[in-house]
C-alpha cells in the first residue's frame, strides 16, 4: 500500500475501462471537480445504497460542475449488470487487481476493500477525503457539501 492521498494532494492520474464504454482517464477530466468513490463490491446493501444516493443526486452534482465516477474492483460485466440493474447513469470504472485503489491509499477495513469518496477539484487538487465504511448514505452528503463549500 502506498501512502494515503491526502486534501491538498494532487489527485494520481488514472486510466480504467468504464461500464458506459471505453475508459475514463482523470485527466481528460481537468476543468470540471470531480467525486471519485472507492467502493468494496456491486450489488452489496452498502454499496448500492452508495451507488444510487450518488444516482439520485447526480443532477445537484453536475450543477455543481461535478463529474461523478465510482470504482471497485469487480469487472466490467459485474459493473454494467449493477449499473442496469440499479438505473446508474455515472460510469463505473473496473479497478481489477485494485492498481487504482492502492495508488490512492485507500485503505481496507474489516477484511474488505475499503470506501473511500474523494472530490478533486478542476485543477486535480484533492479538497476532500471521506473514509466511512459503515455509512455508505454519507459520503453523498460530504461530497455534495465539499462541493458547495467549492462553488462559494
Amino acid at each position: 500500500m502506498t501512502m494515503a492521498i491526502g486534501v491538498g494532494d494532487q489527485a494520481p492520474d488514472f486510466e480504467l475501462p468504464s461500464s458506459q464504454g471505453g475508459t475514463v482517464r482523470l485527466q481528460d477530466l481537468r476543468g470540471q471537480a470531480v467525486v471519485v468513490f472507492f467502493y468494496p463490491k456491486d450489488d452489496t446493501p452498502g454499496c448500492t445504497a452508495e451507488a444510487c444516493g450518488f444516482r439520485d443526486n447526480l443532477t445537484q452534482f453536475q450543477t455543481l460542475g461535478a463529474a461523478v465516477v465510482g470504482i471497485s474492483g469487480d469487472n466490467l460485466e459485474s459493473h454494467q449488470r449493477f449499473a442496469v440493474k440499479h438505473n446508474l447513469t455515472f460510469p463505473l470504472l473496473a479497478d481489477v487487481g485494485n492498481g487504482v485503489r492502492k495508488r490512492f491509499g485507500v485503505p481496507p477495513a474489516m477484511f474488505l476493500p475499503g470506501r473511500v469518496t474523494y472530490v478533486i477539484d478542476p485543477e486535480g487538487v484533492v479538497r476532500l477525503v471521506f473514509n466511512a465504511l459503515l455509512n455508505a448514505k454519507a459520503h453523498v452528503q460530504q461530497a455534495r457539501a465539499c462541493l458547495e463549500q467549492l462553488a462559494r
